[in-house]
């Protein structure tokens, strides 16, 4: 089921472009939202698809969230792409 939890969070746009952003740092909900022509609500929900699909870790810090890329899931993506191909 992770497996199928992050290709379903791989496939749309701008979840692809939300962690395109984070693989330069950490960002705040609203530093993302600010790039985005959608709604905030619309925002928190791709995020919430991310973090379920363990692609990004979230940390509270005071009334913020911030929002960090958790590269090992795509490793592991990469790993049985790989292996998938045959290489």
């Amino acid at each position: 089921m992770a497996l199928q939890n992050t290709l379903k969070a791989l496939a749309d746009p701008i979840r692809r472009e939300i962690l395109n952003m984070l693989k330069k740092g950490r960002m705040s909900a609203g530093e993302i939202s600010s790039n985005f022509e959608v709604t905030d609500a619309s925002i928190s929900r791709h995020l919430s698809v991310l973090k379920d699909a363990d692609l990004i870790r979230d940390t509270r810090e005071g009334k913020f969230i911030f929002y960090d890329l958790n590269a090992s899931v795509l490793e592991e993506i990469m790993l049985w792409i790989t292996d998938l191909k045959g290489e």
